[in-house]
């Protein structure tokens, strides 16, 4: 593992520069940081999910997704490496067919929204989106392990998944999109 910091205020980030895993400093605003930066809110969102009362199976599922999103960061921070894995993708489709098997066919849009723990998943699901996003964008000038957006994509397709699980669990309708209202 790179450096680890024994004190938190360092002050070498005063200039606008951040260090890598790797000893080497990159500019604040570089690509690579822009999504070490969204990967760490991700974890953050996936964090405040856990502060919710939450089933076991759910729990457990979300707990190992932060540990991939630190071997997510780690992965950005240490250029040239590759930590997520086919198996970790493997770990989320498992999830999404098992979650996914009771979930009634979509016929409407889902609003972000249902229990709290849901809306929290919702609002993880667009930070995992803007994740991919920026990892893509950094991926243009620099080799990147493929897997690492893939399993950004099906992530955030797990997070909406669970919040439509979190929802039904509490017995509440799914809130969902009204083309036909009148404005």
């Amino acid at each position: 593992m790179g450096h680890r910091l024994s004190k938190i205020a360092t002050r070498t980030g005063d200039n606008g520069t951040t260090g890598l895993a790797d000893g080497s400093r990159i500019n604040k605003d570089h690509p690579r940081v822009m999504a070490m930066g969204d990967v760490d809110e991700l974890n953050s969102s996936l964090g405040l999910i856990q502060t919710h009362e939450l089933p076991d199976d759910i729990r457990a599922v979300l707990n190992d997704i932060q540990h991939r999103m630190f071997d997510l960061g780690g992965e950005l921070s240490l250029p040239g490496q590759g930590f997520i894995t086919e198996k970790s993708i493997a770990k989320l489709d498992t999830a999404l067919e098992k979650f996914n098997a009771d979930l009634p066919p979509l016929k409407e849009f889902i609003l972000p929204g249902g229990t709290p723990a849901a809306a929290h998943c919702h609002m993880a699901r667009t930070i995992c989106r803007r994740a991919e996003r920026s990892v893509i964008a950094f991926g243009r000038d620099t080799e990147l392990n493929a897997d690492a957006i893939a399993y950004l994509n099906r992530l955030s397709d797990l997070l909406f998944v669970i919040a439509r699980v979190l929802t039904r669990r509490h017995e509440l309708d799914e809130p969902q999109w009204n083309s036909n209202r009148n404005s």
